[in-house]
């Protein structure tokens, strides 16, 4: 009997430790390390952190301040995500040079393509600050005086805290304010393109698959990190060398089996683990389908035009992409949320913390938060659904709208801040609006206007929208708005741009398109987002406190920070799953399954004649296995946007695969993580390999890698005389 209990302890410790997490890596001593090895990692934890030695987190960088990257050569060669890479790609990409579809490979050094404006930030160190955060605010009473105060300290700190001149503080804010960490960072502003397979590998599936599993697809792209002569940040200069990191991942080709452990590391976005149900409720039934519907509309006006426009496809291909991303994100979190009963859930949940409130004698303090959070959900409601929809149909979706509240935002520094800010102000947009225009098509925004404007005017809250969009004709609007602007035009937009203030302002208001996005943002401005902003603020109070109530509770549970853009760990294993009744989720792809939903000339379903030739011919080199090349596997990764181009590390830190995605039953993980459903999907790196090699013929990046085979003990010099023994 007392082995069969010490048995179901240990399953039960199993299964915890795969129940999600997004972890602080200078914090892993104790609970974390004993998870981790007990799912079967052999590193310790200071092979992931360590300030005195090289470790994971030095070859790790955030990728653009919205991915994640992970240097993989002494030589400063990163790997990330296609889709992380896509903009820069596309920069480069013309109707003469079609790098997203045909591909790009640097086969020397020479061709590698600089990126204005792209960067990669290392973590030198993470400290815990919060004491010198909350310096003075015990004494303050008022919500807006304490964040003042904490943002007075944390700007003084983030000056005087010590650092080497060419790095940089950051601090950070973790459990809702009831932590602050800082971050000492470096960032590298030459970064060069190395090579991208063609979309029809890297973004193979496309829109259809994406977020959902199985998955064929080969998101993967390299970059060079290039530094100066002293191995530190420099903006670009043909002078520059690459960068000699202080660590990089070893490649493993011994694949992954069912069960093995996995390692995320990476730059998770945002998170919102510990929201109350009634929050939840208000996205599942409200924001979200609101939301939805909006790009739904954007996404089916800018997909025909693509289909039919080779240029148009190469001008939206990065806009749509971004738009369908979360629009799918939505659709799947909003059924998952439904699916795993998280609502009622948490309302469970709730009913214990208020038992254990009662228990504590703690109901002065925390006693009334649920009741709290019910009353400002639903005085925030009208403010949140108007603040979404004037979002998303004028700042994300319509183009035409979101650059005339630029001109809005110019004639609202004008009032605030006078003529020397106007014209600072004049000066940027003028010289930046140039890149906009470029892949601006006025046709395609003006379909998406007509159908964005009146779902605007229909769904809206009737009190936030303008009385002059009352019953008035759509179609008629558009054709004035598009037939009568200036600025659907970069040429007219400097013309419009030209003169002093009093001139500007003047032109502006007599513009078509500036006439009706003043009228709805003065709306929002003034009407909806103080409001929205006040309770919010009550709502961030009450967030905090409920935070602080569960880490003081539940001091036993594995309380996890929601993610906020930072540096975590997640962990877990390879495994399948069952999306729902009689289907069976197996955790591997191949390319079989590339071949299988192969379409000839479909924009999403194609596949180059080469990769077909490699695969009729089983040429995988020393790549794939038993006669087969994987793909793509899955795991019970807690990982989240931002965590694209992750690296998925293995027991022993080598590299075994590159995150790039969820599946969609799981999508709801960023509110509710559910191991049952929620997996992370991963390319293998042996299909990166496979590609870089055998289709691209980039014998020059391989020669980089260190490539290991641990298990066989196969050495890399070996390793790399049975590839060419296979070529």
């Amino acid at each position: 009997m007392k082995s069969l209990k010490l048995l179901l302890l240990l399953l039960v410790f199993q299964m915890q430790a795969q129940q999600g997490g997004m972890w602080i890596p200078s914090l892993l001593q104790g609970m974390n390390e004993r998870e981790m090895k007990n799912l079967g990692m052999k590193m310790s934890v200071e092979d992931i952190y360590s300030v005195n030695k090289s470790s994971l987190k030095d070859a790790v960088p955030h990728f653009n301040g919205g991915c994640t990257s992970e240097v993989i050569s002494p030589k400063g060669l990163i790997l990330t995500n296609h889709h992380c890479g896509f903009d820069a790609i596309q920069t480069h990409s013309s109707v003469k040079n079609d790098y997203l579809t045909n591909g790009f490979w640097a086969y020397k050094m020479e061709d590698e393509l600089p990126n204005e404006d792209l960067e990669v930030t290392f973590i030198v160190r993470i400290e815990d600050v919060t004491a010198k955060v909350l310096e003075g605010i015990a004494t303050l009473t008022s919500e807006a005086d304490k964040q003042k105060k904490i943002q007075e300290n944390i700007a003084s700190l983030s000056k005087s805290l010590p650092k080497e001149s060419w790095q940089e503080n950051k601090i950070r804010t973790f459990y809702e304010g009831n932590q602050y960490m800082l971050f000492v960072t470096e960032t590298f502003k030459d970064v060069r393109l190395v090579g991208a397979p063609p979309s029809a590998i890297g973004k193979f599936g496309s829109d259809t698959d994406n977020w959902v599993w199985p998955r064929h697809t080969g998101d993967f792209s390299l970059f060079r990190i290039y530094a100066d002569k002293n191995n530190r940040p420099a903006a670009y200069s043909k002078e520059n060398v690459p960068y000699v990191p202080k660590h990089f991942l070893p490649i493993s080709l011994d694949g992954v089996a069912e069960d093995d452990f996995t390692l995320v590391f990476g730059y998770p976005g945002r998170t919102s683990e510990y929201l109350p149900a009634v929050a939840i409720e208000q996205i599942v039934n409200e924001l979200n389908p609101a939301k939805i519907e909006v790009r739904d509309k954007a996404l089916k006006v800018q997909d025909g035009f693509m289909r039919k426009d080779n240029a148009i496809k190469i001008q939206y291909a990065s806009k749509y992409a971004g738009i369908a991303n979360y629009w799918k994100k939505w659709i799947g979190e909003t059924q998952g949320l439904k699916k795993s009963n998280a609502i009622e859930i948490k309302k469970k949940q709730e009913a214990a913390f208020q038992d254990k409130v009662v228990k504590a004698g703690k109901q002065a303090e925390y006693g009334n938060l649920l009741a709290d959070f019910e009353k400002n959900y639903k005085e925030i409601a009208p403010y949140a659904l108007s603040r979404d929809y004037f979002i998303e149909v004028v700042l994300r979706n319509t183009e035409l709208l979101s650059v005339t509240y630029k001109m809005y935002q110019l004639e609202q520094l004008l009032n605030n801040k006078g003529e020397q800010a106007f014209n600072d102000r004049k000066t940027n947009l003028i010289n930046g609006l140039g890149e906009f225009y470029k892949d601006f098509n006025a046709a395609v925004d003006e379909k998406v206007f007509e159908q964005l404007i009146d779902l605007y005017i229909k769904k809206s809250p009737k009190q936030f929208v303008p009385e002059s969009l009352n019953n008035v004709n759509i179609k008629a609007l558009t054709a004035e708005v598009y037939g009568q602007s200036a600025l659907v035009d970069y040429k007219d937009v400097r013309e419009l741009l030209t003169g002093d203030s009093k001139t500007v302002i003047e032109k502006l208001k007599n513009d078509k398109a500036y006439q009706l996005v003043r009228e709805m943002a003065d709306k929002f401005t003034k009407e909806v987002a103080p409001k929205y902003d006040e309770i919010n603020l009550r709502i961030s109070s009450l967030q905090r406190t409920y935070m602080k109530a569960q880490l003081e509770l539940n001091k036993e549970a594995r309380n996890f920070p929601d993610a906020n853009s930072t540096l975590r760990v997640t962990y877990g294993k390879v495994k399948g799953y069952e999306p729902k009744d009689a289907t069976i989720y197996k955790p591997f792809t191949y390319l079989d399954g590339v071949l299988e939903k192969y379409i000839p000339g479909d924009y999403e379903f194609d596949v180059p004649k080469k990769l077909i030739d490699l695969y009729n011919a089983k040429d995988y080199g020393i790549y794939g296995k038993n006669g087969k090349m994987p793909v793509c596997f899955i795991g019970t990764n807690h990982t989240t946007g931002g965590n694209s181009g992750s690296p998925a590390i293995d027991a022993q830190g080598n590299l075994i695969g590159l995150n790039f995605d969820r599946v969609w039953e799981g999508t709801m993980s960023d509110i509710y993580y559910d191991p049952a459903i929620c997996r992370n999907v991963m390319v293998d790196i042996r299909y990166v390999l496979f590609i870089m090699d055998k289709y691209a013929g980039a014998k020059n990046l391989i020669d980089e890698l260190k490539i290991v085979h641990p298990k066989q003990n196969i050495s890399t010099t070996k390793i790399k005389k049975l590839r060419y023994k296979k070529r």
